[in-house]
């Protein structure tokens, strides 16, 4: 994924559970190897989790809304595994140096969601 991980934010698309039509958000993230890395401040309550939940399968575009379309399966992360600790240490990680406030409530409060990106084909 070479320097994907430095975009600023990401366009996550989610299919919406109610609907069935397409729901996209910018949001923070951070990348591990082929995984993405988010935070839900609202926990298990916000819509886009919601909608994951239902429907896992979502799409993923990186630092524009133009950018090409990454397919992945998003799951929430096992509470308290390392991959938990590694999601909250990599997000506020790329953030905090640069955010005039503490991200450490946020950090420890948020529900930590991992998107698997699909290999790439061709």
């Amino acid at each position: 994924m070479d320097d994907q991980g430095d975009h600023p934010f990401c366009y996550l698309t989610t299919i919406g559970r109610v609907s069935g039509r397409p729901h996209t958000i910018e949001i923070w993230f951070a990348l591990q190897d082929r995984t993405l890395y988010l935070l839900s401040g609202g926990t298990d309550r916000s819509d886009w989790v919601r909608n994951l939940i239902r429907h896992p399968e979502v799409t993923v575009r990186l630092g524009r809304r133009d950018a090409p379309q990454l397919p992945g399966r998003a799951r929430p992360v096992d509470p308290g595994s390392d991959e938990d600790e590694l999601a909250r240490r990599l997000v506020t990680g790329k953030y905090q140096p640069t955010y005039s406030g503490d991200l450490s409530s946020w950090r420890d409060s948020s529900l930590p969601v991992a998107v698997d990106l699909s290999p790439p084909t061709g």
